[in-house]
């Protein structure tokens, strides 16, 4: 798989560039996959979906296969893993995910690299848990859309880190000697783009379902599924920094607003430690 040492001229060049190699997934998934179908075991669509559920790009090449695959008669989107592994057949998605390349053999050169994007992918994993959860408390329809949804948010940055890891280097250098600049910032200076104007035009091309498209379309706030998913993602890098990070508290005010949920009690929903539950609570406790 080549890489990019080099900022393409704009998002359709760098749609063309990332969607040219297959994308590899975990070594993890590849591995609980192969022990799975040797176990001997009546495998069933949900043990799938709890492996796949673990690899936002698994989840990816799981959905997109589907949709460019799909048949004329099938009138809805499939936008969760179970479903989608039912629809596939569990000896057909064996068939079809055997021998996967690996993001650790991707790059295997780039040590730092893997580090960086090992650390995007367990973020992906935490703003899954975190937008399931806001979803459970604000009586969702459909938790399952919302968490997979969540999982492929940080698809840009983990793609970035796969297909440019001296690019996506830069970024992490530039945030680390000014600890004031904006994630956006850095990316547009870095690749001329930002992820969240990359992300749409990449699931697009990769078709995943129309329903999980306009899920992860940040511009939508006025929808309270998209602000689930979007403040899920916020907090998530946020409290990545710790406790401490001074964008926590305009975060917490707007999961109170989507969740109508009292500072306290959300903070302790979120397992927020007694240092950080006595400096973040509200006014009226603090009193």
């Amino acid at each position: 798989m080549p890489l990019l040492h080099q900022p393409l001229p704009d998002v359709p060049a760098y749609v063309n560039a990332f969607s040219a190699a297959p994308l590899p997934v975990l070594r993890h998934t590849v591995r609980a996959m192969a022990a799975l179908r040797a176990s001997g075991q009546s495998i069933g669509a949900r043990h799938l979906a709890g492996i796949v559920l673990a690899d936002p790009l698994m989840a990816l090449r799981l959905l997109s296969h589907l949709e460019c695959h799909r048949a004329q008669s099938q009138n809805h989107d499939i936008t969760t893993i179970e479903r989608a592994v039912m629809m596939l057949g569990v000896e057909p998605f064996f068939t079809l995910f055997d021998d996967l390349p690996t993001v650790e053999d991707a790059l295997a050169e780039h040590p730092r690299a893997l580090v960086g994007v090992l650390k995007v992918i367990g973020r992906a994993r935490k703003v899954a848990d975190y937008a399931r959860d806001f979803a459970v408390l604000r009586r969702d329809l459909d938790v399952q859309e919302i968490t997979v949804a969540a999982l492929l948010h940080e698809t840009t940055e983990i793609v970035w880190w796969i297909h440019a890891p001296t690019l996506s280097l830069e970024i992490q250098r530039r945030q680390l000697d000014q600890p004031g600049l904006r994630s956006t910032d850095a990316q547009r200076a870095v690749f001329g783009t930002t992820a969240v104007e990359l992300q749409l035009a990449l699931i697009r091309a990769w078709r995943l379902p129309q329903l999980l498209v306009a899920l992860l379309d940040d511009r939508e706030q006025d929808n309270p599924r998209v602000r689930t998913i979007r403040l899920a993602a916020d907090f998530s890098r946020h409290l990545a920094r710790g406790w401490d990070n001074p964008a926590l508290p305009d975060d917490l005010g707007a999961l109170e607003a989507l969740l109508h949920m009292g500072r306290d009690a959300l903070l302790a929903r979120l397992g927020a430690p007694e240092e950080a539950r006595l400096r973040l609570q509200s006014p009226a406790s603090a009193s």
